[in-house]
């Protein structure tokens, strides 16, 4: 099965972007940087510019962040790449016939639920200038090139 690295990938433009904000970034450069193809990040930006989370002129190479990246949370950024699709996923296609797989299945959904809401109040406290803050440390921490 293959996860979904939307959100990832959706922090990695806005990150993109705030570094670059001076320059005129192309979606073909961005999606160079994830490793992907232009039109999944044109998706994607769609996706945030609906959220509010950045402004652009389509076609143009003029995409901006509309807040401060200290204002912009992860839960932002979940609820505008994903919505409300939860983290985990239960399988809902047991035996109905088996108390064990129903229950089993609805005790699973019970603790998911707490886990989203985890989850959610840590994405809300978690900014993409401290992904940018983690990033520079990052760097520095890298042995100096000879």
């Amino acid at each position: 099965m293959k996860y979904s690295t939307k959100l990832s990938d959706a922090l990695h433009i806005l990150a993109f972007l705030s570094m670059g904000a001076s320059q005129r970034i192309t979606s073909a450069k961005i999606a160079e940087s994830v490793k992907t193809n232009p039109a999944y990040i044109r998706q994607l930006m769609s996706a945030l510019k609906k959220a509010g989370l950045l402004t652009n002129t389509q076609g143009q190479a003029n995409a901006e962040l509309t807040r401060n990246p200290c204002e912009i949370t992860v839960l932002d950024v979940y609820r505008a790449i994903e919505g409300t699709k939860p983290l985990l996923h239960w399988d809902i296609d047991t035996n109905p016939d088996c108390g064990v797989g129903i229950y089993v299945q609805l005790s699973i959904a019970d603790m998911y639920q707490e886990i989203q809401q985890a989850a959610e109040q840590k994405m809300q406290v978690i900014t993409l200038q401290d992904i940018l803050d983690l990033y520079h440390k990052k760097l520095e921490a890298l042995p100096p090139e000879q």
